[in-house]
């Protein structure tokens, strides 16, 4: 599992209010979770962070 101090705050937040999409994620490989991760460090609003995780389902 990733180290929760490499999540994006706004990332953990957004899966913390869509249990399905933390479940998917927790299933992903470590390098299918990598490549979310570096796309929640480059999401440059809320709602598009929100959409990221929105799209983990």
């Amino acid at each position: 599992m990733i180290n929760n101090e490499e999540l994006p705050i706004g990332f953990t937040m957004e899966l913390a209010q869509h249990s399905d999409a933390l479940v998917r994620f927790s299933g992903m490989t470590k390098n299918e979770q990598q490549e979310i991760i570096s796309q929640a460090r480059n999401a440059s609003s809320r709602e598009e962070m929100r959409h990221l995780v929105e799209s983990i389902k």
